[in-house]
């Protein structure tokens, strides 16, 4: 028997937590959700993820910032990190590649989108 995947979502907007909790549950993926990025620090420091979701745009500490901390520690820099964000813009992108986020996810999440991101990373089913 093989252990299940777990996730991790951080992001603010407790809808689109709630969304992306709902259908990885039912794609079979363990899932915690936190709210903001000290939290996803703190998380991450207990319980390493599989993968973490992470919104850009977020009060106190944004993505980049996540992103760059979990990249400078050792237990964590190689954690896959998908980027969730309603910024679509190449540059974005391209800044999001550079500070090492394997993907980017554009809100609102679609159902396939997420899965096809998840199976690329991941390797299929959880």
């Amino acid at each position: 028997m093989h252990r299940q995947k777990h996730i991790l979502i951080v992001d603010d907007d407790a809808r689109n937590r709630k969304l992306m909790e709902t259908l990885l549950h039912a794609d079979g993926y363990t899932v915690q959700c936190v709210q903001l990025g000290a939290e996803a620090l703190a998380s991450v420091a207990i319980t390493t993820p599989d993968l973490i979701l992470l919104d850009l745009m977020m009060p106190g500490m944004d993505g980049f910032e996540v992103v760059r901390r979990l990249k400078a520690d050792d237990t964590s820099r190689n954690i896959p990190i998908v980027m969730v964000t309603a910024l679509g813009d190449e540059s974005s992108r391209a800044r999001l590649a550079t500070a090492g986020v394997c993907d980017v996810l554009i809100k609102p999440i679609s159902r396939w989108d997420l899965k096809n991101c998840l199976d690329k990373i991941l390797g299929g089913t959880p």
